[in-house]
């Protein structure tokens, strides 16, 4: 069983991606493995790859900013406010607007922070190559499908 906690505005472990940031809130060990939940500081045009998370729902909500959704070849445009659901096995993806912009990510059951980890730790040692990424990315049940776009890595 998980403790309850209570993070403050700031708090969190950080992780380091090169060109953005995101904030460990809660992992799948604090949760007993119900979600995890991370914290996306991201600058203006930015976007993963077109993707989808065979084990995981994938949730955002738009604290700042504004984000171009891609989901199964639509686009939606999510100013701050906005709510977003993808149910595992969707074809997914996003890019940043015309500004820098920050997000919650919510993953469920608990996912994902390894693969965050282990993309921060391959760009600490050096560039990440697209195929090092699609490796790292089927580890935590993740397939990408779409190129990675200048930045990301």
């Amino acid at each position: 069983m998980a403790d309850a906690f209570v993070l403050r505005p700031g708090e969190g472990r950080p992780i380091d991606l090169g060109g953005f940031r995101m904030t460990v809130k809660a992992t799948n060990e604090d949760t007993s493995g119900a979600f995890t939940l991370l914290e996306a500081d991201e600058p203006a045009d930015f976007g993963p790859p077109l993707h989808v998370h065979r084990d995981a729902a994938e949730a955002f909500y738009v604290l700042e900013g504004e984000y171009i959704l891609f989901i199964e070849g639509r686009e939606y445009p999510c100013p701050a406010g906005s709510f977003i659901f993808v149910p595992a096995g969707i074809e997914h993806g996003f890019r940043v607007g015309s500004g820098a912009s920050r997000k919650l990510n919510l993953y469920a059951p608990g996912a994902m922070v390894g693969y965050f980890d282990d993309v921060s730790a391959a760009i600490s040692g050096g560039r990440l190559e697209p195929e090092a990424l699609s490796e790292i990315a089927l580890r935590y049940g993740m397939e990408v499908r779409g190129p990675v776009p200048e930045g990301y890595v």
